[in-house]
């Protein structure tokens, strides 16, 4: 899999008048053994990708829900290298693009060149790592292009028009518009400037932008939706998940196309 899986999977839906929705799950939550079968699970319910969460021992992005998660996978000893392993084994089969998650932390104890290299072996198709300042990239990116792993950038509302047009002119596979200010989690409200915030940011770039952070019903995901291209949805995938709730979570994608 490459960078171009992602692209295609995310210009099918646009395509077809579609939602992009993309759930977030942590892995090794619930045992690595699981990842195949809820990867394809989230496929059949019409994710266009899925963002995998790498559990991190001081995960400065994450709320609470994702916080548990993260550490219930380190209690199942759920490290980078068994998540990597884990996809590798099944990457055949797989044809949902995976964009894993994580921090610096995790990628420079594994050594920033065998990252990139064993993450295109297990079929990764970008990344996202929240505490990766654009000033710091140089450290990574060239790794990540040589594999042909997108590098998705966050954008936060409290960034300066400068700063959101460095990291626009950057964008890969799609632009992380950050709808809060603060931690992931479940919301019910978001603030009254996000639309204003994501209808600017669709004109900056040409690549899909998503929201994420707070995504916790289809109302909500149509709400956002409907200034950009599409949601990330988090905390509230996580918690269905831990709570045995798969027919909740087909709803939720299912209504929020």
């Amino acid at each position: 899999m490459s960078n171009q899986n992602l692209d295609l999977a995310l210009k099918e839906k646009q395509e077809a008048g579609e939602n992009i929705l993309i759930p977030y799950i942590m892995a090794g939550d619930g045992g690595l053994d699981i990842l195949e079968d809820r990867l394809d699970f989230l496929q059949e319910c019409g994710a266009a990708a899925v963002e995998l969460g790498i559990p991190f021992s001081d995960p400065v992005a994450d709320g609470p829900t994702i916080q548990d998660a993260g550490n219930r996978a380190l209690e199942n000893g759920t490290t980078l290298t068994s998540v990597l392993e884990t996809l590798q084994r099944f990457r055949e089969r797989r044809s949902i693009p995976v964009i894993l998650m994580t921090y610096l932390n995790p990628i420079y104890a594994y050594g920033v060149e065998n990252f990139a290299k064993d993450c295109a072996s297990a079929g990764v198709n970008g990344v996202i790592i929240p505490d990766l300042p654009l000033e710091e990239e140089a450290i990574i990116i060239d790794y990540l292009k040589k594999h042909s792993i997108s590098c998705i950038r966050l954008v936060a509302m409290t960034s300066p028009q400068e700063r959101i047009e460095k990291i626009t002119q950057r964008t890969e596979g799609f632009l992380y518009a950050v709808s809060v200010t603060g931690t992931t989690g479940a919301r019910t409200t978001h603030d009254s400037k996000v639309k204003t915030y994501l209808q600017k940011l669709k004109k900056s770039t040409e690549s899909p932008v998503l929201a994420g952070f707070g995504v916790s019903s289809s109302e909500k995901a149509h709400e956002l939706a409907a200034a950009c291209d599409g949601v990330v949805i988090g905390s509230k995938i996580v918690d269905l998940f831990n709570q045995g709730k798969s027919d909740e979570i087909r709803e939720l994608l299912l209504e929020s196309r």
